[in-house]
C-alpha cells in the first residue's frame, strides 16, 4: 500500500462513523445555539425560531434526534437488507429534520450544511450498496 492509498473500510463501519460525525455536528450546533442570548430567552419563553415549544414538539425533536444515535449501532448490527433500507430512510428523515427545524443563524446554516451533506453521503452509500 502506498502513502496515497487508503485502506478499504467495511461499509458498515463507514456508515456508523458517518452517523457519529453527523450526530456530533448536531450536538455542537445546539450547543452554539444555546450560547446565543436571544435563543435562551426565546426558549425560556416557550419559543424556538418562531415555533412554540410544546411537549409534542419536544417529543418530535427527541425522536428525530434519536435516529442518528440508533443508526450508529444499527449500521453495524442489521443485516444487509434492513441496514441498507434503514440508512436510506433515516438519512432522508435526518435531512428533512435538519432543514425543516433549523434556524437561519450563520453558525447553524454552516453546520447544517455539513450535516445535510453527510446525511446525503450516507443515503448515497446505502443506495449504491450491493451485497
Amino acid at each position: 500500500m502506498t502513502a496515497l492509498t487508503l485502506p478499504r473500510v467495511d461499509l458498515r463501519a463507514k456508515l456508523s462513523a458517518l452517523w457519529i460525525f453527523l450526530l456530533i455536528n448536531m450536538i455542537y450546533a445546539d450547543i452554539l445555539s444555546f450560547s446565543l442570548a436571544d435563543t435562551v430567552r426565546d426558549i425560556l419563553a416557550g419559543n424556538a425560531g418562531g415555533i412554540t415549544i410544546t411537549p409534542e414538539f419536544m417529543l418530535l425533536a427527541a425522536v428525530m434526534t434519536e435516529i442518528p444515535m440508533v443508526m450508529v449501532i444499527a449500521s453495524r448490527l442489521l443485516n444487509y437488507r434492513l441496514n441498507r433500507l434503514a440508512n436510506i430512510v433515516s438519512g432522508i428523515f435526518t435531512i428533512v429534520y435538519v432543514i425543516g427545524l433549523g434556524s437561519l443563524t450563520p453558525h447553524y446554516i454552516f453546520i447544517a450544511s455539513i450535516e445535510v451533506l453527510c446525511a446525503a453521503w450516507i443515503v448515497w452509500l446505502a443506495w449504491q450498496w450491493r451485497d
